[in-house]
């Protein structure tokens, strides 16, 4: 969790993030996503439940201007999976898994946000619990260094993950105009903690580690892996 929280706080805007990893003594699937805002029409968001998900909305619906690529259900749960994106490509996957497609073919309909000139990677993840087993999986579509005649899937599953250890992705490296992408593989993250002190204190540690000016929205949830069970958190800075 060190390394996690100081690589946020070095990282002014790494725009959209999720985190999937497993609980130091192994019990629980753990994930967190967040989101953050450089306009006021991003900024103007928070989180709400949504079933066993959840979805995005304005705060200030008078404030709204371009719903279309912030406004969309970040995470949704089909049967033993949870799937979490930064896009409404979680319905795509939703959809395509529901239909028994993979992971990686449900996305194969999906490119890259068109939001020019950043062109901003969708990135996903699924997590699969079912009779005491685990495995997860992560995506991003991206361009090749900006370039939109260009698109670059990448896919890396993670099989029984070992226990105290998780894996970070966001859409962006840094601030910057035009926005860098993510590149190379998620992120190893050491969650040097036992984890006794609850969700709470997990959700803490990543909200505080985010940029002040530039924080929207955080969702965590820990899943029992041998029961299914879910503990859930959302923050929201407009509230």
């Amino acid at each position: 969790m060190a390394d996690l929280e100081q690589h946020l706080r070095d990282t002014s805007y790494p725009g959209r993030g999720i985190l999937v990893g497993r609980s130091t003594d192994g019990r629980k699937a753990v994930i967190a996503y967040f989101i953050m805002g450089r306009s006021e029409n991003s900024r103007n968001r928070i989180f709400v439940s949504d079933g066993e998900g959840i979805r995005t909305q304005a705060f200030d619906p008078s404030k709204m201007e371009d719903p279309s690529l912030i406004i969309y259900a970040p995470v949704r749960v089909l049967g033993n999976k949870t799937i979490v994106t930064n896009g409404d490509q979680t319905d795509t996957i939703y959809e395509g898994m529901d239909k028994q497609q993979t992971f990686e073919e449900s996305l194969r309909s999906r490119e890259f946000e068109p939001d020019g000139p950043n062109y901003t990677p969708r990135i996903s993840a699924i997590m699969h619990v079912e009779g005491g087993k685990y495995n997860f999986a992560m995506s991003i579509l991206k361009t090749d260094d900006g370039d939109p005649e260009t698109i670059e899937r990448y896919t890396f599953a993670y099989e029984a993950p070992k226990a105290g250890y998780g894996r970070f992705i966001s859409t962006y490296r840094h601030d910057g105009n035009p926005l860098p992408s993510f590149e190379g593989e998620p992120m190893k993250i050491d969650f040097d903690e036992d984890f006794t002190a609850g969700i709470d204190n997990f959700t803490n540690r990543i909200w505080a580690a985010l940029n002040e000016d530039n924080k929207v929205s955080l969702f965590t949830r820990f899943i029992d892996i041998e029961t299914g069970r879910c503990e859930t958190r959302i923050v929201n800075k407009n509230i």
